[in-house]
């Protein structure tokens, strides 16, 4: 096993960052292989069970109100529809469901039951069960835990100083609370970020530092390249380089070395061969199915066969943590607390994102 360090400075990360790549490549994969099977690669299916209409104003998403994009929001998903889309995936070759709502922040009530049903429901399936959900309490944590919760994702986007530049409705802050909170259960943390922002490599590694001080480290990171949506803030953006990604990638396995990488969005625009070489650099987990949430993702069937070519298996459930035991909800030890927490809202202003809040209000306006 490699030796975890919670000490990581962001100049050592830099200098990771920047080492020639071939010296990195092989750094990373050596890495790699004293903690994982380097021929296994987990896959997930994330499923969007509640589709638009957030509040917040994340520079990146097609999800907030504030923007004109051409996403159809939804409302949440009932139990029988996330049962159905589990089950094809599990026939798809994933051993992980991961569902996001587009909340701000979980509020108790008959929408956040329905979604500690839909835990239990998958759970029974043995599958692993995530959520993204947006922050979460103390208690909220507990009873996800309870109902049978497997992993939170709750990414940290960026680093501290780069956050400010992307969002304006919570504070970097907030994230780590609602990570503390889910520590406080027997629920795995799963955390990572975005590149291809417009971020510099000093706010790649500010992350990785940020991420890598937490004690415990996430069980898993998500990497993700921006997929640029217009009506976004961020739709001008150009395509994150293949070598930035390989970099990031390898960069976040020598300094996470226990953690599972995911290459997650951005893989409609990454060749076979550049998804290849990330998983040399120490990515072991993939999203499967034709989106993330709201953007594209390659085909199922396209990643089997890429699967084949490279000798790489599918990763089979519960193999790093054992299962958890569903309590159903007569029998539940917790209750909805019907808490308010004053989660922060700086608002302080990002230029970019006004003027697509701007432009949206024209567009609506003319419709």
């Amino acid at each position: 096993m490699s030796e975890v360090r919670h000490n990581w400075t962001k100049e050592e990360i830099l200098e990771i960052y920047n080492k020639p790549m071939m010296e990195l490549l092989y750094e990373a994969a050596t890495i790699h292989r004293k903690s994982h099977d380097p021929n296994v690669v987990q896959v997930s299916t994330l499923l969007s069970i509640k589709t638009g209409g957030c509040s917040e104003d994340c520079g990146y998403c097609p999800q907030a109100a504030r923007y004109h994009t051409d996403i159809e929001g939804n409302d949440l998903m009932s139990v029988q529809q996330v049962k159905a889309q589990a089950l094809r995936a599990k026939s798809g070759g994933s051993s992980r469901v991961c569902m996001g709502a587009s909340w701000r922040n979980v509020k108790d009530g008959p929408e956040f039951e329905q979604v500690l049903e839909m835990v239990r429901t998958i759970n029974k399936l043995d599958m692993e069960v995530c959520c993204t959900l947006g922050m979460v309490t103390e208690n909220q944590a507990k009873r996800l835990a309870e109902a049978g919760l497997y992993a939170y994702n709750h990414n940290l986007d960026s680093s501290e100083e780069y956050y400010k530049e992307v969002i304006s409705t919570r504070g970097f802050q907030d994230r780590l609370d609602t990570i503390d909170n889910v520590r406080k259960t027997n629920v795995t943390v799963c955390s990572g970020g975005i590149i291809g922002m417009g971020e510099s490599a000093e706010d790649r590694a500010g992350m990785l530092v940020a991420l890598s001080t937490l004690d415990p480290q996430p069980e898993s990171t998500p990497i993700n390249a921006l997929v640029a949506v217009e009506g976004t803030p961020l739709e001008d953006e150009k395509p994150v380089e293949i070598w930035d990604m390989i970099r990031m990638v390898a960069t976040t396995r020598i300094v996470l070395p226990e953690t599972q990488v995911r290459l997650s969005a951005g893989r409609t625009q990454m060749s076979r061969e550049g998804q290849a070489m990330c998983f040399f650099a120490g990515a072991n987990s993939i999203f499967a199915g034709d989106k993330l949430l709201t953007t594209p993702n390659p085909d199922v069937n396209e990643d089997m066969k890429m699967f084949e070519m490279l000798g790489l298996n599918p990763q089979k459930p519960f193999t790093k943590k054992v299962q958890p035991q569903s309590v159903e909800a007569k029998d539940s030890q917790f209750e909805a607390l019907g808490e308010k927490p004053k989660w922060t809202r700086p608002e302080h202003k990002i230029d970019r994102n006004e003027q697509k809040k701007q432009e949206a209000l024209e567009l609506r306006k003319q419709s």
